[in-house]
């Protein structure tokens, strides 16, 4: 389990995260969503010890976390947003370099860079140099890597950042297969569908601060499970309804263009970052 309790990063005048407290249970696929400089990536770097708080503390199983903390910082791994590999490196020289930075004998790593390229579907590019993959073959090799050092908590900055819609979904197919109930992962993504699909419960951040959490069904559902959505004077405008014969009703006023949908967590995600900027205003 992960505790993060009064977590605030400031630099200078600026709180990057701002008093954010959140328990996440072990084996839970748990996403970190909010606009631009919401604090995603800071909270983030924050759980890799890369960035040290302000105020505030995580801990894991209870335990403190810090840069001291070599026994809860082994149970970590971390996907960046940006490739960190070397160009010039194959697939297996990357396993390879990973597994003696953490001391995994020579047949343990051989055998399980074997089976986690196989299942990424990876083994066939195996003498392929990074700079000769395609993005996508390179998030999933970022991945294997990371796995390969078998962590209890996966922490994935926007691991599907630049995909087309086919290769997204083929790295949603894997985190799905990988996640159980012994490992712990955390996803920040801009594509909120994405989270719809794969997170147990999702925190919306803004401006550093937790505005909403729950599973993304519930949080559809507190908004309205149906939506209907009006073009007027060239402005896209929605209304959400709870019932569906609601929604239907008010569908017979409007406009001949509006059209009746499922609400998804994108509205949520829209609504409360359209209310936070309101607010600040």
């Amino acid at each position: 389990m992960i505790e993060i309790k009064g977590l605030t990063k400031q630099f200078g005048n600026f709180k990057a995260v701002d008093d954010l407290n959140l328990t996440i249970k072990t084996g839970e696929f748990f996403g970190l969503l909010g606009p631009n400089g919401a604090g995603k990536t800071t909270t983030i770097s924050m759980m890799s010890t890369v960035l040290l708080p302000s105020k505030g503390e995580i801990r894991i199983d209870g335990r403190l976390l810090d840069r001291k903390a070599s026994e809860e910082k082994r149970k970590l791994s971390v996907i960046t947003q940006e490739y960190s590999m070397r160009q010039d490196m194959t697939m297996d020289e990357v396993m390879e370099y990973q597994g003696r930075l953490y001391f995994i004998p020579r047949k343990v790593m051989k055998e399980r860079s074997d089976k986690l390229l196989e299942f990424a579907g990876l083994i066939d590019y195996r003498k392929r140099t990074v700079r000769h993959l395609s993005g996508g073959m390179k998030r999933k090799l970022m991945i294997c890597r990371a796995l390969l050092v078998e962590p209890e908590i996966l922490l994935l900055d926007e691991p599907t950042a630049g995909m087309d819609a086919l290769s997204r979904r083929q790295m949603w197919n894997m985190l799905r297969s990988i996640n159980s109930e012994t490992m712990t992962i955390i996803l920040t993504t801009h594509y909120i569908e994405e989270a719809q699909a794969l997170c147990d419960r999702v925190a919306l951040l803004n401006g550093g601060r937790l505005q909403k959490l729950d599973t993304p069904a519930a949080l559809i559902d507190e908004l309205g499970k149906y939506t209907v959505d009006e073009n007027t004077d060239g402005k896209l405008e929605s209304k959400y309804f709870h019932k569906k014969d609601e929604a239907i009703e008010y569908l017979k006023t409007a406009a001949e263009t509006a059209s009746l949908r499922s609400t998804t967590l994108e509205d949520v995600f829209i609504e409360c970052a359209g209310q936070a900027i309101n607010k600040d205003r």
